[in-house]
């Protein structure tokens, strides 16, 4: 008889968690955490850090304690110093700052004699005030402002009449010239504005190193007045700008405003 079938059972096979057949069950269980990344590069570059740090206050601290080097002599000739007393001081008379310093009326030309006071008065007791000088100028309030920013100090004038139509009037006006010269450059912006008048006349003051006298030949002409013929003169010494002015009825002669300018700025 032949043998009997053998009986029909569950299929055999590798057991699970065999490692055994072309792929492997999967494990049963928990994920593994992931590593944390990042962490090794913030501890070196901390060292680094630390390292530059320590390494810097090292340098800083050798430094300190080294002796300093001593320094090349200087390359400049033995000067040799004077023997003898000290000069004297400058007197008053001498020393120009003092001048200046002092009551500025003192040093305008004298009326001379024979001359008589003018018809006007120009400022109060020889003085222009700020608000008095900027009203000589054709745009008063402009030229207050101006003056303001040009740090304006004093002006003193004097004015007389020689005979019956020749005036004449001197301003010494001061700056206190914190900034810039202004002195040098009014006097400047006066040499333009007189050089620009027609049928003019200029001659360079001498001893004042810039200073000019103007004669215009032209005569201010308005109807109902008589014609008048002006000279003027500008210069200036430190912070004191001069200026001098001529009028006639008759043309002003080149020796009157040059012995004019001449005299008053040997007084500076």
């Amino acid at each position: 008889m032949p043998d009997p079938e053998p009986e029909l059972g569950p299929e055999t096979g590798p057991e699970p968690g065999s490692e055994t057949g072309p792929e492997a069950a999967p494990e049963s269980g928990p994920a593994p955490r992931p590593r944390r990344r990042g962490r090794t590069t913030l501890l070196i570059t901390v060292a680094a850090v630390l390292g530059v740090v320590a390494g810097a206050c090292t340098g800083f601290v050798v430094q300190a304690n080294r002796a300093p080097d001593a320094l090349p002599s200087l390359s400049q000739a033995t000067l040799i110093q004077a023997k003898g007393p000290a000069p004297e001081p400058l007197s008053a008379a001498q020393d120009r700052e003092v001048k200046v310093d002092g009551d500025l009326r003192k040093l305008l030309l004298k009326k001379p004699s024979g001359a008589r006071d003018a018809d006007y008065t120009i400022g109060e007791d020889g003085w222009l005030d700020l608000a008095g000088y900027a009203e000589t100028y054709d745009r008063p309030a402009n030229a207050f402002s101006e003056l303001v920013a040009n740090e304006f100090r004093r002006a003193a004038v004097v004015n007389w009449r020689e005979g019956s139509s020749l005036y004449v009037e001197i301003r010494l006006v001061q700056y206190r010239q914190q900034d810039q010269l202004v002195a040098a450059d009014a006097a400047g912006s006066a040499y333009e504005y007189a050089a620009d008048k027609p049928h003019t006349d200029s001659w360079p003051i001498p001893g004042t190193g810039d200073g000019m006298a103007y004669v215009h030949n032209s005569p201010d002409r308005k109807a109902g007045y008589t014609d008048v013929y002006n000279a003027d003169a500008h210069a200036w010494r430190g912070d004191t700008e001069m200026q001098i002015w001529v009028s006639s009825g008759s043309p002003v002669s080149k020796k009157k405003i040059m012995d004019l300018a001449k005299r008053q700025m040997e007084r500076l």
